[in-house]
């Protein structure tokens, strides 16, 4: 049996274009018969105290008419300008994501972080907010609000961000498949053709050969 492909994928909760990225990865790990393996990890794009983003200045409004939107009509995703003012900072929101990881539900709330900010307007720095969308999907909800009351993942979340800087993520999404590296929404074929290159590369690693019963 060959190890399952990895692919990373650095994103921040409030990037339009990591959930636009959803699509693809799912796409071009289809019918492929290769174990893909995806891992979403954090990425802050505005840190506290740097202030985040307003949607009623100019660089919002226009950055999303001149892309996020046909961008997403041309992949048929529901998406929405959020009207939270300022953009709230991900790291409580974050800090959830190690919980739900630990549960085995991250790439769930990851999801789920998605549509509550790009299609339901809720505010993600809002504890309340947090712990709701952690029960709808499954979580024990007062453990979860107890761990981010407490800053029990606090340090998971600063070891991630340290790993993200080590791998130099400067913008998200980015994209590792293997050693490949992509930044942006990638293209289907284009991710296809990167879990396959990984998968050789595995294969080569492994020393995969053939023997006299077979390969």
């Amino acid at each position: 049996m060959s190890d399952p492909v990895k692919i990373q994928i650095w994103s921040d909760y409030v990037c339009p274009f990591c959930m636009l990225a959803e699509g693809p990865l799912e796409e071009a790990a289809k019918d492929l018969g290769i174990d893909v393996e995806i891992e979403w990890k954090p990425f802050e794009l505005r840190p506290h105290p740097q202030p985040t983003l307003r949607p009623e200045d100019e660089y919002l409004p226009s950055i999303w008419q001149s892309t996020v939107y046909p961008m997403a009509r041309r992949m048929g995703v529901e998406i929405t300008l959020p009207t939270v003012s300022p953009q709230p900072y991900t790291r409580l929101a974050f800090e959830g994501y190690q919980y739900a990881a630990e549960q085995g539900k991250g790439t769930q709330y990851t999801r789920r972080m998605f549509r509550a900010f790009f299609q339901e307007d809720q505010d993600l720095g809002q504890l309340d907010v947090l712990t709701a969308l952690a029960r709808e999907i499954g979580l024990d909800a007062d453990a979860f609000r107890a761990a981010l009351d407490n800053g029990t993942y606090h340090d998971t979340h600063q070891d991630a961000l340290r790993e993200a800087a080590a791998h130099r993520i400067r913008s998200v999404p980015t994209i590792l498949v293997g050693d490949i590296r992509i930044e942006g929404v990638p293209r289907v074929e284009q991710l296809r053709k990167a879990i396959l290159d990984a998968q050789a590369e595995q294969a080569v690693t492994r020393g995969a050969a053939c023997g006299i019963d077979g390969c």
